[in-house]
């Protein structure tokens, strides 16, 4: 993000004068969730200080060593204890609609929804390939452009049974040198679990770079 993140965290970056995790949290809230755990790493005291006042229950827990994405989640075992939950990332704005309908999506038989957003190639981040039924068979990371035979893209947006914490405490260390979240869903798959993916219907923007900015803007208006 350039120099936008030299005084702040990436989540903190303001959308028409408000952080973008707060947009977050208002369609989280809109959408029916209660209560959220916030992790944090880079400047958190921003973060914190910021949301002490927020009208949610929220929680915060700091990830010391930044060393991936399934270490981050799994620092929310204790708070989410037997409950589903719903996971996105920090730069992640999707609408309150499609938060619902990955929650009505995950049934006792499902152990993960996806969000997905349909794009001519996924090659700019991860390819879902899932079967008629909308059952996920596997996840590539990163594909090279114009190899991928799927045009699903995932969308950083997760709703999860409590389950998936096993699999975060077992995820090796990625070639990149990170413990990731993706690796704990492909064990579910290669467990021969359900793992179900949501079609985003809805605004959806993965703001990445400061040229995302605008779009994610018009997304807030």
């Amino acid at each position: 993000m350039e120099g936008l993140t030299d005084d702040r965290p990436k989540p903190m970056i303001p959308l028409r004068g408000k952080p973008m995790l707060e947009h977050i949290l208002d369609r989280l809230r809109a959408a029916g969730i209660r209560s959220a755990l916030i992790v944090t790493g880079y400047m958190a005291e921003t973060i914190e200080d910021h949301f002490r006042g927020y009208p949610m229950e929220i929680a915060f827990r700091r990830q010391e060593v930044v060393d991936g994405t399934a270490r981050a989640a799994l620092l929310g075992r204790e708070f989410v204890g037997s409950d589903p939950f719903l996971l996105s990332y920090g730069d992640i704005l999707a609408g309150t609609a499609d938060y619902r309908g990955m929650a009505e999506k995950l049934t006792p038989e499902t152990q993960a929804v996806l969000a997905v957003k349909w794009v001519d190639d996924p090659w700019q981040g991860a390819a879902v390939y899932a079967d008629e039924t909308g059952r996920v068979s596997r996840i590539v990371e990163k594909p090279e452009p114009g190899t991928s035979s799927t045009h699903w893209n995932s969308g950083g947006c997760y709703v999860f049974q409590p389950g998936v914490f096993d699999e975060l405490a077992r995820v090796p260390k990625s070639p990149r040198g990170e413990y990731e979240l993706t690796t704990a869903v492909e064990q579910l798959i290669a467990s021969g679990r359900r793992v179900a993916i949501h079609g985003l219907e809805g605004g959806w923007r993965d703001v990445g770079r400061p040229s995302d900015l605008e779009a994610a803007e018009r997304l807030v208006e």
